[in-house]
């Protein structure tokens, strides 16, 4: 099955919209309206089978939250970076791990890069997933 990569992307959005107060889109919105998840593509490798078509689509996801102080915001980030739970993002994302049928399989492997980003007149603390989607 070979899925668009707009199909992935809606599929990941869909998925992070099942944690609830999490604002989940397919791309990068343009204002930061915490907190938000979105996934962005950083490669894609062609033909991982000899014989069938096999693509492998690498993304990075990142949730964004508000950063009144340090403390405060790590504790919003650690229900998301937990590897279960109602916010967790890998449990979301790995809860139809077919995307609808769109896609074969995908798999979260890791959290991390966390980093603060001054924008729109505020704080904000980021952490970075990383999934990889198989079509």
């Amino acid at each position: 099955m070979t899925a668009t990569i707009t199909e992935v992307k809606n599929g990941l959005a869909t998925r992070l919209d099942t944690i609830t107060g999490l604002r989940a889109f397919a791309y990068q919105p343009d204002q930061l309206n915490a907190p938000i998840a979105f996934p962005v593509l950083d490669n894609i490798l062609y033909h991982r089978t000899m014989r069938t078509a096999l693509t492998e689509m690498s993304f990075t996801v990142t949730v964004v939250v508000c950063k009144a102080d340090s403390r405060s915001a790590q504790k919003q980030v650690d229900p998301y970076v937990s590897a279960t739970g109602s916010s967790s993002i890998k449990a979301a994302l790995e809860g139809d791990r077919t995307l609808g049928g769109k896609v074969d399989d995908l798999i979260v492997s890791s959290a991390g890069g966390y980093q603060i980003i001054n924008a729109e007149d505020g704080d904000y603390l980021s952490v970075d997933f990383s999934v990889t989607v198989y079509s």
